[in-house]
């Protein structure tokens, strides 16, 4: 499984890492720009991420639109949010509004911060990413 993490704050990138480097191979994004910029890379190069963890507040892009960003190139190879990469977002924000916008925004899953790798664990399991 590829994964690209996306998170400005070191600690939650490193639990991230530790926790989804078990499962194959990860990179890092510490803002929405360089996140958009692997994922072109990665598509353009035939070898696109299977999960993204995406932090919703972050410097410069926020994780909303780099959501949309990153679902508007699958759009335009034909690739519907349902068959493209998973998404997760994941913030401090325990606010429903943000919720209900990053789902709109076409993200799969929301998790607090810090993340429970249990609950991780069982989005990857509902995606069927692991087994």
């Amino acid at each position: 499984m590829k994964t690209l993490i996306v998170e400005d704050d070191f600690t939650s990138r490193l639990l991230l890492l530790t926790y989804l480097s078990r499962y194959g191979e990860c990179h890092i994004a510490v803002n929405g720009d360089e996140a958009v910029a692997a994922f072109r890379i990665a598509l353009e190069a035939g070898s696109p991420y299977k999960l993204i963890c995406m932090d919703i507040l972050m410097p410069g892009m926020d994780g909303k639109e780099a959501v949309r960003q990153v679902r508007a190139m699958e759009e335009a190879r034909g690739v519907t949010s349902t068959n493209g990469v998973k998404i997760i977002m994941t913030t401090s924000l325990n606010d429903v509004n943000e919720v209900m916008k990053s789902f709109k925004e076409l993200c799969d899953a929301y998790l607090f911060k810090p993340v429970d790798t249990g609950k991780l664990l069982a989005e990857l399991r509902e995606f069927r990413l692991v087994a």
